[in-house]
């Protein structure tokens, strides 16, 4: 396939914008459609992509406009909704993380894109950050020896305002370990080259959106946490979530240790600092290009997963994130969430894992 990729956005919020603005600097790529239910946010869709034809619903535009890709960055309880209209259509498929907020949700979407014709593909932008797809590369080089221990801690901003505050609450949402957090467990499975047994959490909201309320209602999503989980081969993954520490020098800072060495990234500062047990320490500067930063608020990784998932278009090679990490990353964040509420571990069997 020589000739452009025709995309249609479906949802076109925040992430939704997002995509386009990297669409639009993503050779070969081309979006020719927008969808959303809210007559505003489809206004602004349709403006940032270049006054392209726009549409209430998926449907609609699958019906009207001839496209190569979806994606799909609808509110994170409606994504199964979205992809049951889609499924009997001959189209690539990039739907937005978390996959669904529930077990069952996921489970019905993973079934279903087994018979779908096209590629399906799960949004996890961390995997996609410069300086973390470099830590990958460094443990599966070996450069740490044997992973033992994986930590992750991101100490952030709060949760932006979503359209209609629909992440205000755990129903639209799974919680926030699941919502914000499955990024995480999905970059945990990826570094750990494991399955996933257990997951300890603690957690509360202590600080944010208290003084909220919607409709009468105050929010309920968590704003800070620790998850730990434990693999099968006995390595281990920690999550140090903090959603009030905006002043942080860095959100990110992901740490893979093994029996040699360890190897660390920083976002945003983009740098990388492999330590070995015995030898020097090694700082690397990672770039990213300017535009490329500009196009999002995700440290260019949206550009370059763009960038993978239209090669795998091109290809027809399997997706690079799969329904089923989507499905397992969802898993492990109701997991968590549950053993916040009930204080204990969650084994994943509970879960059907």
């Amino acid at each position: 396939m020589d000739s452009e990729v025709r995309y249609g956005i479906v949802g076109t919020g925040m992430m939704g914008i997002e995509h386009i603005n990297n669409l639009r600097i993503v050779p070969g790529a081309e979006v020719v459609a927008i969808a959303d239910t809210d007559d505003t946010w489809r206004e602004y869709g349709r403006q940032a992509a270049g006054d392209v034809p726009s549409f209430a619903t998926a449907g609609e535009l699958l019906d009207s406009v001839e496209v190569d890709a979806l994606v799909v960055a609808t509110p994170n309880h409606t994504h199964a909704t979205v992809l049951a209209d889609v499924w009997d259509r001959r189209v690539d498929i990039l739907v937005e993380k978390p996959l669904c907020t529930t077990v069952e949700d996921c489970v019905a979407v993973h079934d279903a894109a087994r018979d779908h014709p096209g590629i399906v593909w799960v949004g996890m932008e961390y995997r996609y950050m410069a300086p973390v797809a470099r830590l990958v590369q460094h443990v599966r080089s070996g450069d740490v020896g044997d992973l033992v221990m994986l930590a992750i801690r991101e100490h952030r901003f709060p949760f932006l305002p979503k359209v209609g505050n629909w992440n205000r609450f755990r129903r639209n949402t799974g919680g926030t370990l699941v919502e914000k957090c499955c990024h995480f467990f999905d970059l945990m499975n990826l570094v750990c080259d494991s399955e996933p047994v257990r997951v300890y959490a603690s957690g509360g909201q202590d600080v944010n959106h208290l003084d909220e309320t919607y409709d009468g209602e105050v929010p309920d999503i968590l704003d800070n946490a620790f998850a730990v989980v434990d693999y099968a081969g006995g390595r281990r993954a920690l999550l140090d979530l903090c959603m009030f520490a905006e002043g942080s020098l860095n959100h990110a800072e992901i740490a893979a240790t093994g029996s040699t060495g360890k190897v660390e990234a920083f976002v945003p500062e983009s740098k990388l600092v492999v330590s070995p047990r015995s030898g020097e320490r090694s700082v690397e500067q990672i770039g990213v290009d300017q535009k490329v930063l500009a196009a999002g608020f995700h440290h260019g990784a949206t550009y370059y997963e763009h960038v993978a998932f239209l090669d795998a278009i091109r290809t027809g090679t399997d997706p690079e994130v799969s329904v089923r990490d989507g499905l397992l990353a969802v898993a492990m964040g109701v997991a968590a969430e549950r053993s916040v509420v009930e204080h204990r571990p969650v084994e994943l069997a509970e879960l059907g894992f």
